[in-house]
């Protein structure tokens, strides 16, 4: 059996990439990590606002980008920066289901509506971006799904935050990723989730003081995530080398998670 080189294993050269919420955060991270190794990428966010300077940063590395406004919990709207994507670049071989929201308070006293705009954003978003983009993947019988779930969906903290939506929302996000990996796998395409710690984002910075403590004391790895420690592992599970993983959910938490 000849084995293909390392460096090819990891090359996105010629592959196409769409990063919801792709204009901050960790998604603009992913969308840095992407385009380094050779994707042609679309991002999309709520507002054209937040994607004129995220374009105007990438474009400036000389990274192949284009980017689109987009609700994800618009099925019309999640298709159009489908088809943009397939008008503009002619295929979409990698999706990241960034795009997420969260709302802090009490289980006992939120609102029903907070409630089903997270779950609405958070998992019925990547799942209509996961349903437009398949029907693409499935032509040709190739595809990645990767989507971002969080350590919140895998354990809870007794002292908060208290964000039972969100929570709720990336375990589910983590059941879908493996029942879509059931149903794609035969098809070629592969669908897994990464379960990031607490990175500083705008999302992330108002919690971190509730559990910061708790992570240099209790993680292994006693300390926040940095800059750049996620882009690696987008990357690998967009490319060949790990074409023979689906359905799994990757923990990216210093070891907290294991605690």
């Amino acid at each position: 059996m000849v084995m293909r080189p390392l460096r090819e294993l990891f090359d996105l050269t010629g592959r196409v990439a769409i990063v919801t919420g792709g204009s901050r955060g960790l998604g603009l991270e992913i969308t840095h990590g992407l385009a380094q190794a050779g994707a042609r990428v679309m991002i999309c966010a709520r507002r054209d606002t937040w994607l004129a300077p995220a374009l105007a940063e990438l474009r400036g590395a000389t990274f192949t980008v284009d980017g689109m406004a987009c609700d994800v919990t618009s099925p019309p709207q999640v298709q159009a920066v489908v088809d943009k994507t397939i008008a503009t670049f002619g295929k979409v071989d990698v999706l990241v289901n960034n795009a997420g929201i969260s709302w802090g308070e009490r289980p006992e006293t939120m609102a029903v509506e907070k409630w089903r705009q997270v779950l609405d954003t958070n998992l019925t978003g990547a799942f209509l971006f996961a349903q437009a983009a398949a029907r693409d993947m499935l032509t040709r019988k190739d595809g990645r799904i990767i989507n971002i779930a969080s350590i919140a969906g895998l354990f809870s903290l007794v002292n908060g935050p208290h964000y039972a939506a969100y929570s709720a929302s990336k375990a589910g996000l983590i059941g879908l990723t493996r029942e879509l990996a059931a149903s794609w796998g035969r098809q070629g395409i592969r669908v897994n989730a990464i379960a990031p710690g607490f990175f500083h984002s705008r999302l992330a910075d108002p919690v971190i003081p509730l559990v910061e403590d708790d992570i240099k004391t209790h993680s292994p790895i006693p300390r926040v995530g940095a800059t750049g420690e996620l882009m690696g592992v987008a990357v690998f599970l967009a490319s060949d080398a790990s074409s023979y993983i689906t359905g799994q959910t990757i923990a990216v938490d210093g070891g907290w998670s294991v605690t």
